[in-house]
């Protein structure tokens, strides 16, 4: 049976763009390519492809007017490309809330999962998506979802290497790149929502001491780099 054809205003029913090509624009959405152009090599890296093929595809999107791009300055989003870019987010952001609360996943699972599933599901299952979870305005690790018609509410929570003895702080927000830093948060009893008492700061590159629950936990300052408290 033959999909039906996606709505209109969806940024992707003009371009009938890749998965690559909604890669590199989510990339350099990102790595703050809205605001500023991002140099070759660093969008090369984060796709983990050569400065040469990133060029290439470049251009190509320039053409489609997704993207400004100057061989020497870098590549910034056009507003159409910010439009698919934060299609490709909320697509990824939903699929990870899908997939922990309907199908069982773990936190540090869903990331791979998402970054396949984000290219196919159609705006109806989006749609749906948003409506059985609840309309949910962040991911399973705190991560803001963009809104239908493009909105993104920032996040400003510090990390908890900021925090001070004494303090009160619950877990908002924590970084999805490292699935086994993740593990690691979950072990400690830091998932998103939990409280916990700041017991002593780190001192000479040592751990942070919380009690979380009762009990008293040692966080690397590895790990407090990518916990975000208020």
């Amino acid at each position: 049976m033959s999909e039906s054809p996606a709505p209109e205003h969806s940024p992707r029913a003009h371009h009938h763009l890749t998965s690559s090509q909604e890669d590199y624009l989510k990339a350099l959405y990102h790595l703050g390519g809205v605001s500023a152009r991002i140099r070759t090599n660093v969008l090369a890296r984060r796709l983990q492809v050569s400065a040469a093929s990133a060029t290439e595809m470049l251009g190509r999107l320039a053409v489609q007017g997704l993207v400004s791009h100057d061989r020497y300055r870098g590549a910034m989003l056009t507003a159409e490309g910010t439009a698919v870019a934060l299609e490709m987010v909320r697509h990824h952001r939903l699929l990870e809330v899908y997939l922990v609360q309907k199908l069982g996943y773990t936190w540090d699972e869903v990331h791979d999962e998402a970054e396949h599933l984000e290219h196919a599901i159609s705006e109806r299952m989006e749609a749906r998506m948003f409506e059985i979870l609840g309309r949910p305005n962040v991911d399973c690790h705190g991560d803001p979802i963009p809104s239908q018609d493009g909105n993104v509410t920032p996040s400003k929570h510090r990390t908890l290497l900021e925090a001070s003895a004494r303090e009160r702080l619950r877990v908002r927000r924590v970084s999805d790149h490292d699935a086994v830093k993740l593990r690691a948060l979950s072990r400690l009893g830091l998932r998103l929502g939990v409280e916990f008492e700041v017991l002593q700061e780190s001192t000479h590159e040592g751990p942070i001491v919380l009690r979380v629950a009762g009990r008293r936990r040692q966080v690397p300052i590895g790990l407090a780099r990518v916990v975000f408290v208020e």
